[in-house]
């Protein structure tokens, strides 16, 4: 039996799936793209919250703000990062079962967990983009800084957006492969 939290600890790193196909170059345009916003996430986090610490113990004059901020850039961060992880294969996997199927079954398993993931985050986003668009996040202003909250919200249907083409984009390189590499 094998447990599989973390695919690198067991496999060395797998490039981004390579093709010529639109939905490929997609994913792998939007996965450079996720990869420089947080990283420039991350580095804003790491400094806000860097002078958040010396503003209140250093010279005595909290910053109001800079919770507030934080929060929004770590929502971001994890939504970014979950649909990184999607395109990268890295969320954890249970793998007893699949270890001791043949090749075509392998490849059917994974279609349909792939199809089933891309309905689960169809309709988390049909939800998403009806709530974001809905005149109560519309108007409404967060507490320290007034930023429209659809801004920081947004964070959910960009990632869950982003993880749909990844997904979608591992579904069509499964079918053209005929699951080979599974």
């Amino acid at each position: 039996m094998k447990i599989n939290f973390d695919r690198n600890m067991n496999q060395s790193v797998k490039p981004p799936l390579k093709g010529n196909g639109m939905i490929q170059s997609l994913s792998n345009g939007i996965s450079q793209l996720e990869k420089l916003l947080a990283a420039i996430l991350m580095l804003a986090l790491t400094i806000i919250v860097a002078l958040s610490v010396a503003f209140r113990y250093f010279l005595n004059a909290p910053l109001s703000w800079s919770g507030e901020v934080a929060v929004f850039l770590l929502i971001w961060i994890s939504f970014i990062g979950g649909s990184l992880g999607l395109k990268n294969k890295s969320q954890a996997a249970v793998t007893l079962m699949l270890d001791y199927c043949p090749p075509r079954v392998k490849m059917w398993i994974a279609v349909f967990s792939q199809v089933f993931i891309i309905a689960f985050l169809v309709l988390i986003l049909t939800y998403t983009y009806t709530w974001i668009l809905s005149d109560g996040v519309a108007f409404q202003k967060s507490t320290a800084i007034l930023l429209p909250m659809w801004i920081p919200y947004s964070a959910v249907p960009v990632g869950l957006t982003f993880a749909c083409i990844h997904v979608f984009a591992h579904l069509v390189h499964i079918l053209k492969t005929k699951g080979a590499g599974l």
